[in-house]
């Protein structure tokens, strides 16, 4: 069961864009950060159930936020939203522990696709 999201992404829009996108039975809080720091600092106070990432940010990226959980051994599902679709990038972040990667810009048909396919809902 999911009672908390953890939105990451440095536009302000493209967080909106993805908080619309949720599941509409998901009437749970909904955290924001705008960087990667911030998304730690929310993620060890808060302990979200899922994350949305986004990969280019300012002061750590999405990769750094992947590489600090998988350090930690947290075990919450990570979906990344990003622009960057380099064969690599997908690679890596998946690698770093990511559960999906959606292409920037989405759909709310391919976000419910994967929570889903992820058994969130």
């Amino acid at each position: 069961m999911i009672n908390s999201v953890l939105v990451v992404d440095d536009s302000k829009m493209s967080r909106k864009l993805v908080i619309k996108s949720l599941p509409p039975e998901w009437d749970i809080p909904i955290y924001q950060a705008a960087n990667g720091i911030e998304a730690l600092s929310i993620f060890h106070e808060k302990k979200p159930d899922v994350i949305f990432l986004d990969l280019t940010m300012p002061e750590l990226d999405g990769f750094g936020v992947l590489g600090e959980l998988q350090k930690e051994g947290a075990r919450v599902p990570v979906i990344v939203i990003s622009a960057d679709v380099q064969t690599q990038a997908y690679e890596r972040a998946i690698t770093l522990g990511a559960k999906a990667f959606i292409q920037k810009p989405m759909s709310g048909d391919e976000i419910k696709k994967v929570v889903q396919e992820l058994h969130l809902l």
